[in-house]
């Protein structure tokens, strides 16, 4: 039997536990009344995993952003563990956040909110009065709902072309930062490749080298070194406001790739690099990029576009991930139904959030042409609910997208 709901949250990461107490905060009724998504069965799965097997200590993001409505809970719930908030800005410790997270879970009573199924497909029906929607679920189940979050993460890796011209290789000595997990590493006297200058790569190279690993990291650029992703005047007017009042899409984007400006580490952990690398740990080559590999059967040899040549046993890229809405297997079926406009892979959806012609709204780097450079963090969840949140609880309120101009993608 089809079940019928009126709400469906597809992912439990962040952006969805932040969605959903933000909901509830609004409107307590609305409990009960909508489901929450995720194959693994749990609240901030894969990101508890991917803190754990980068073995990072704490986040990047202040204390003041995080799923919780409220902005000072996390700091009060830190209060008897104040040696877990680090400098510069009270950056919260991965077990502290983990473990306030958790509460924030309890406190709204979420703890069995989260049904253990992927969604396979989300297929606009056709409907004069309404827009609705059906889910297909990894079981084969299938759910109709009246609106859907998509709070997934929806990134794709970013793989260079130079590693398409390699015939064969074995998998574990060549792979995205993604699929790492330092915790079963055995690296003894092992030579680690690591292309990408991103905070990924700098905790990835620490990883390494407390296992015995020499480690040589290619960077494209200089090493850049920021407290945060993009510079804290875009969490609030101080740089939004022109970004909100450009009207041409494409600026908009451009806008957003100036700010985040690739990859960086902070400065803290950069110093901790040029540690190991006065202890001769680690080389780091910059304005560096690898033209050809080739996989000889034991270990890498490597061609650079300076033309210096190198020799290792594995080859990580942290090259990043990139945001595109042509490739969402999930929304496949919505492109297909309401065509929109698409800048640069980011879709152009309405004031909040919500996909044009139906009642689907997106979370996360997707919808960062209305949110901001900050979408896919945390601070970016928060601003999206803003947004999202009124469209749910008061769905006779009509936001229309802003008519802009929009430039070939």
């Amino acid at each position: 039997m089809t079940k019928n709901i009126d709400l469906a949250i597809v992912g439990a990461g962040p952006h969805a536990l932040t969605v959903t107490t933000h909901l509830l905060q609004k409107r307590q009724s609305i409990r009960g009344r909508f489901w929450v998504f995720d194959p693994s069965g749990m609240w901030m799965s894969r990101w508890k995993q991917q803190f754990a097997a980068f073995e990072i200590p704490h986040l990047r993001s202040p204390a003041v952003h995080h799923p919780d409505p409220n902005a000072f809970a996390l700091r009060k719930f830190a209060e008897p563990r104040p040696h877990e908030l680090f400098a510069p800005y009270d950056l919260p410790g991965t077990q502290l956040f983990a473990d306030f997270c958790q509460d924030v879970i309890r406190v709204w009573q979420l703890q069995n909110q989260v049904i253990p199924l992927g969604v396979r497909s989300i297929e606009p029906l056709p409907d004069r009065v309404r827009s609705r929607f059906r889910l297909c679920l990894q079981d084969g189940q299938e759910v109709i709902a009246q609106r859907v979050v998509l709070a997934t993460g929806s990134a794709k890796q970013q793989i260079p072309d130079w590693v398409k011209n390699i015939p064969t290789y074995p998998s574990d000595r060549l792979c995205h930062s993604q699929t790492i997990d330092l915790r079963k590493l055995q690296l003894a006297g092992q030579r680690v490749l690591i292309v990408g200058g991103g905070l990924t790569s700098g905790h990835l190279a620490l990883g390494a080298i407390a296992r015995g690993a020499k480690v040589h990291l290619l960077l494209r650029r200089q090493l850049a070194e920021k407290l945060f992703d993009a510079e804290p005047g875009w969490l609030g007017p101080k740089y939004l406001k022109d970004f909100f009042a450009e009207s041409n899409w494409q600026r908009r984007f451009e806008m957003i790739q100036q700010a985040r400006n690739g990859g960086s580490m902070t400065p803290a952990i950069a110093t901790q690099l040029r540690r190991q690398m006065r202890s001769g740990n680690i080389r780091i080559d910059e304005n560096c990029q690898i033209v050809k590999a080739q996989w000889l059967g034991e270990s890498w040899h490597i061609q650079c576009s300076d033309g210096s040549q190198h020799e290792c046993d594995y080859i990580w890229l942290s090259t990043g991930t990139k945001f595109d809405v042509t490739t969402e297997p999930l929304l496949k079926n919505i492109l297909a139904a309401y065509p929109i406009p698409i800048v640069k892979g980011l879709p152009v959806l309405d004031t909040c959030l919500r996909w044009p012609g139906c009642e689907l709204f997106i979370m996360g780097g997707l919808a960062a042409l209305q949110v901001g450079p900050t979408a896919r963090n945390l601070s970016g969840a928060r601003m999206a609910c803003e947004k999202i949140v009124p469209a749910i609880v008061k769905p006779s309120v009509a936001f229309s997208p802003t008519v802009m101009s929009v430039q070939a993608s």
